[in-house]
């Protein structure tokens, strides 16, 4: 196992670091994703698979929301290892605001109306994690 200077020395190489950041990237969005997956009702691959626009517009902003909190974090962060504690913090923030969602709107299920095609909250649903990832995003720059 390489040291954390040997690691270091090869982020310093602008090809290796665009190579490490996008794999990282990857690796991090393939997890919060079936965090995601986790915590829906609804089989959101499956669900794609058979046509269900609300859930894909939902994924969708999901897949955004995600990557773009990791550019916010890569951009303001001196380190991988930083940017990743970043992300995975700006990640809690948006999977608390995906429950908190689900709490505001008493008068029906979220995860139910996107699971039966409810395209309305399923564009509700892209663009609240589109919108908060920015203000997550911003957030992080802070720290």
């Amino acid at each position: 196992m390489p040291e954390t200077g040997t690691v270091d020395t090869w982020l310093a190489h602008p090809i290796v670091a665009m190579l490490a950041y996008f794999s990282v990237g990857i690796l991090m969005l393939i997890v919060c994703l079936a965090c995601f997956e986790w915590v829906t009702k609804y089989d959101c691959w499956n669900e794609i698979r058979k046509g269900n626009l609300a859930v894909a517009m939902a994924t969708g902003g999901k897949i955004f929301g995600i990557c773009n909190i990791f550019r916010f974090s890569i951009e303001s962060n001196d380190s991988i290892y930083e940017s990743l504690l970043w992300a995975g913090a700006g990640f809690l923030l948006l999977l608390a605001a995906y429950f908190l969602f689900e709490f505001v709107t008493p008068v029906f299920r979220i995860d139910d109306e996107i699971g039966k095609d409810n395209r309305a909250v399923g564009l509700i649903s892209l663009l609240l994690s589109v919108s908060l990832s920015y203000i997550i995003g911003a957030a992080v720059t802070l720290g």
